[in-house]
């Protein structure tokens, strides 16, 4: 999965900023019931990654019962963290 179709697919734009409030989260919501229903790991990754990054992921011990699934979400985590302490040029 592209990270900018699924933005498309659950948003109907491949930009973020083009949505209002009501549109954001109704795009989260529509994913995390795709997150719910999917049993297919990759897909279940990729959805879980956008709503973290959207602020709406479910915890990882409910959202990953395999724990090297857990530990791929939680160095996805850290890179984001250190993503956001790197300076901008």
């Amino acid at each position: 999965m592209q990270f900018d179709d699924l933005l498309y697919r659950y948003f109907g734009t491949r930009s973020l900023d083009d949505l209002d409030g009501a549109a954001q989260l109704a795009g989260v919501e529509k994913m995390q019931v795709d997150f719910g229903l999917s049993r297919d790991r990759d897909q279940r990754f990729a959805l879980w990654s956008v709503l973290y990054l959207l602020g709406a992921a479910p915890d990882l011990d409910v959202a990953f019962p395999d724990a090297g699934d857990r530990d791929a979400a939680r160095n996805f985590m850290d890179l984001m963290a250190r993503a956001d302490d790197e300076p901008e040029s």
